[in-house]
């Protein structure tokens, strides 16, 4: 098959579409496979470390900016559209998957326009804009979570979860030794500063410090003042702005505590992670407190708002699980019980569906 991914913008769309090119190139070594995208630096990078074909397309998001600023935008939809059907013409793909992120807009759209076969891979329980207008125009769209706001009510939806790249899903039985209850602390590609500052105020009133370590990613900014804040206290930690190798820190963690964006979400289910959730209160649409609600509601994770969160409730929170583990090894089971670690495998396999019918997947098979 000859697959273009088209969409980006942020992790969120980038790494389930890195998940979805392993699992074709796992189903099909002699297949091809384009992402369409933006010039983002992490997406640029991430495509060129691992030898894969990538081209942007001028596109700039609506949602969120000033009347000027969406009238720019507005303005480079045509261009984009042109650009997506050259596209489209030259590398004549078998299939086209749009994964969310206003990059995907112009070439799902060119891609109907074309006569082509669309997918369309949602990855939050509250879907977002792009997502929920290129739906109609999707042969198939693909559900991270129960579509409990019935938005793809008359669209044929699949339920198969988020993809997760391998590398992570490699770890899941992995048990990585260590003497203290490791606390990893993520706030996703870019960091979070507000969790960054809430775990430096929360240091002073852990009771039991030395029975605890962290791993803590921190983004760029805050990595000096954080690593400053542990060497104060004395307290073990490893620190860096981003960790390129996240399946060794998953493996290594007792409790996570992080963001609830929809891939941070599959991973720590796939893995049966236990977590307390810190959702982005300006993320669109408020969909990471729905993401994270969906997995403490089934006892996977625990769910304390920004607004609420404070350095002594924290650290409260991190001892008790530190001190609990029978309570943390339930929610382990329960967060796994939401995992969906074969989620790209079966959208490859509804794609071929698409393409070659029925009766082809179950030759393969």
């Amino acid at each position: 098959m000859r697959v273009l991914i088209a969409g980006g913008g942020t992790g969120g769309h980038l790494f389930p579409a890195l998940a979805l090119a392993e699992a074709f190139q796992a189903d099909d070594s002699t297949g091809e496979i384009l992402f369409v995208g933006t010039n983002n630096p992490l997406e640029v990078a991430a495509f060129s470390k691992r030898r894969l074909e990538h081209v942007s397309i001028t596109v700039e998001g609506l949602k969120g900016r000033g009347v000027w600023r969406q009238l720019r935008s507005l303005a480079k939809i045509p261009r984009g559209l042109s650009q997506s059907i050259g596209i489209i013409r030259r590398f004549r793909p078998d299939m086209i998957i749009g994964v969310g992120g206003y990059a995907s807009g112009p070439v799902v759209l060119a891609a109907r326009l074309m006569g082509k076969k669309v997918a369309i891979q949602e990855q939050n329980l509250l879907p977002g804009l792009t997502n929920r207008i290129l739906a109609r125009m999707a042969h198939r769209v693909f559900i991270s979570f129960p579509d409990q706001f019935s938005v793809f009510e008359n669209v044929q939806t699949v339920l198969t979860g988020n993809p997760v790249r391998g590398a992570l899903l490699s770890t899941k039985d992995v048990c990585v030794p260590h003497d203290r209850f490791c606390v990893l602390v993520v706030g996703g590609s870019q960091g979070a500063r507000a969790i960054n500052r809430t775990v430096v105020e929360a240091l002073p009133y852990l009771h039991s410090p030395r029975e605890i370590r962290f791993v803590h990613q921190t983004g760029e900014k805050d990595a000096p003042g954080v690593t400053k804040a542990y060497e104060e206290y004395g307290i073990a930690a490893t620190v860096a702005p981003f960790f390129e190798d996240m399946a060794s820190v998953y493996g290594g963690a007792d409790l996570v505590i992080c963001r609830a964006g929809a891939t941070t979400v599959a991973e720590l289910t796939a893995l049966g992670k236990p977590a307390v959730f810190i959702p982005f209160p300006f993320a669109a649409n408020n969909h990471q407190e729905f993401n994270a609600r969906y997995v403490a509601e089934a006892g996977g994770a625990e769910v304390i708002l920004e607004k609420n969160l404070d350095g002594r409730l924290l650290a409260e929170k991190i001892e008790e699980y530190a001190f609990h583990r029978d309570k943390l090894r339930q929610m382990s089971l329960n967060a796994s019980s939401l995992g969906r670690p074969e989620a790209a495998r079966r959208i490859v396999e509804e794609c071929r569906r698409l393409i070659v019918g029925e009766e082809e997947v179950r030759r393969k098979a």
